[in-house]
């Protein structure tokens, strides 16, 4: 029995019932087809998976990976370009360098705040993160003028360039 194209795609938004159909209709295939089909179907599951996770350093400094770039890691001593939106926890907005010129700084040098320095550090050029920044890794000597000094910041940077 052939299924309406409607109820075949209710059963692909929902993740796990589409791969449980999949391994269901897999008996009645050829072994080659099966295999690839299992094979699609575990690379799928485990790339769904991992999206999204939230990746937390030793230091407190949580991230997590929106968009992956390519090219060699940034590290310290090199001068990275990034665009950042900076906002608290309740999504106000701090700061936002998008739609204009990049902040460009030496990475490891403290010339940004330290979660900013470590959560760019191990980036490629075009990978965007979530930063969460605890307050320790926030401090500065001034805050903006709706920033509670003492607050968690969230901070979506982008690398846009990297150089020796």
């Amino acid at each position: 029995m052939v299924e309406p194209a409607r109820l075949r795609y209710r059963r692909a938004r929902d993740s796990a019932r589409w791969c449980t159909l999949i391994l269901r209709r897999q008996t009645s295939m050829p072994p080659v087809l099966r295999h690839a089909l299992t094979t699609l179907t575990l690379v799928l599951g485990v790339a769904c998976a991992s999206r999204g996770r939230v990746t937390e350093l030793p230091n407190g400094l949580r991230y997590r990976v929106l968009a992956t770039g390519r090219g060699a890691e940034a590290v310290s001593g090199q001068r990275v370009s990034i665009h950042e939106t900076t906002t608290l926890p309740n999504g106000t907005l701090i700061y936002s360098s998008r739609g204009g010129n990049p902040i460009t700084f030496q990475l490891g040098a403290g010339q940004v705040i330290t979660g900013v320095d470590q959560g760019v550090t191990g980036m490629r050029v075009g990978e965007r993160r979530l930063l969460i920044v605890p307050p320790a890794l926030s401090r500065r000597t001034s805050y903006p003028a709706n920033t509670p000094p003492d607050s968690v910041l969230h901070i979506d940077v982008e690398l846009m360039q990297i150089r020796p």
